[in-house]
């Protein structure tokens, strides 16, 4: 969880806005597994003759496993093959998939409330 999230956490408890919602404890819940991917351990067969033209060394996939079997993917990279740093790669890719389960869960959960809304009018 990153340190403005956290704040944004804090600010929502220290409000008492406490309607259904997501928290990032429960985003964290749905990640089983982690793997990264980084440039040197793709296959480089789609490169076409040099090597070094196709940029994929300073690349960095983030693959998370939810735990209904799901998974979602987020990327790093930089411009600059001398900036690559293999940590940073996997937290910036780590993030950037981790903010793809909360738009996923924000919609399930919008949509069961969408129907439990449904069901009480009945």
């Amino acid at each position: 969880m990153s340190s403005t999230e956290q704040q944004i956490e804090q600010e929502i408890q220290d409000k008492g806005l406490n309607a259904p919602r997501l928290t990032p404890e429960y985003i964290d819940s749905k990640i089983k597994a982690i793997r990264y991917i980084t440039g040197d351990k793709f296959d480089l067969a789609y490169c076409a003759d040099d090597y070094k033209t196709c940029g994929s060394p300073q690349l960095t996939v983030c693959i998370l496993s939810l735990e209904n079997g799901f998974t979602v993917t987020g990327e790093s990279a930089c411009a600059s093959p001398e900036n690559f740093d293999r940590i940073i790669g996997q937290k910036i890719a780590y993030e950037n998939a981790r903010e793809k389960i909360w738009m996923l869960e924000g919609y399930l959960l919008k949509e069961k409330l969408h129907q439990e809304s449904l069901n009480s009018k009945f």
